[in-house]
């Protein structure tokens, strides 16, 4: 189970999808996003951008009806689309019910475009909707320090990711610490504590501010750094 928030122009999703397509398996994703803009602007400029190829078909069809089937060689998907404003799902009686991801790609704007999807509220939502006896990553092409901080104060072990594209160094974090490869460590934490970005968005009002003494105790208390 893949949750893709942020879907946008299903760049994410089918990457997912390309790498996994010779193994024999069942995949269930749901994308999240506010607005089907980006996929229909991408689905009319497919040939420009190149990165359709075999899957046009279905992502017309989850354009039409937000949900699909589909068999891809050895791969069977089934892709949900969810339209909504995601902050809000998050803390609606229904997402309890919302299937308990195994990974999830959170790619929305970055917070000073898109503050709303990057507050501390939000992380601490989506980390309590998590199966605590199910392993869950989650990867984030940022590497900023706010978000860092954020999502270590949600409950995530949190990590250095791979490098894509022109980004040396993303973030990867999980409900488990042996998920990660390389965690961040008490050099991290102490650059954390000298950053003037670092105290995670309380609201969806972007603004730049360096740890609060509460963040900071939290934070360096966290199990992550225990024992270093």
């Amino acid at each position: 189970m893949i949750w893709d928030v942020g879907l946008g122009a299903a760049a994410n999703a089918l990457a997912v999808l390309r790498a996994t397509r010779e193994v024999p398996c069942a995949i269930r994703l749901i994308s999240f996003d506010s607005t089907l803009e980006p996929l229909e602007f991408a689905l009319q400029n497919r040939e420009a951008l190149g990165y359709f190829h075999g899957y046009e078909s279905p992502l017309d069809c989850l354009l039409r009806k937000h949900r699909i089937s589909f068999k891809c060689g050895p791969q069977d998907v089934q892709w949900e689309l969810r339209l909504s404003d995601f902050p809000t799902l998050l803390t609606q009686p229904g997402a309890a019910e919302l299937p308990k991801p195994h990974l999830v790609m959170f790619d929305p704007c970055s917070p000073a475009k898109n503050p709303a999807m990057w507050t501390q509220p939000v992380f601490d939502n989506l980390f309590g909707l998590l199966d605590s006896n199910r392993l869950c990553a989650l990867a984030s092409s940022s590497r900023s320090t706010l978000v860092r901080v954020t999502l270590l104060l949600a409950g995530f072990f949190v990590g250095v990711g791979h490098a894509i594209g022109d980004k040396e160094e993303t973030t990867l974090a999980s409900n488990t610490r042996d998920a990660i490869g390389e965690l961040l460590d008490s050099a991290w934490l102490q650059k954390a504590r000298r950053s003037s970005s670092a105290e995670p968005l309380a609201s969806p009002v972007y603004r730049q501010a360096p740890l609060s003494p509460e963040s900071w105790e939290k934070l360096r208390s966290h199990p992550q750094f225990q024992g270093e």
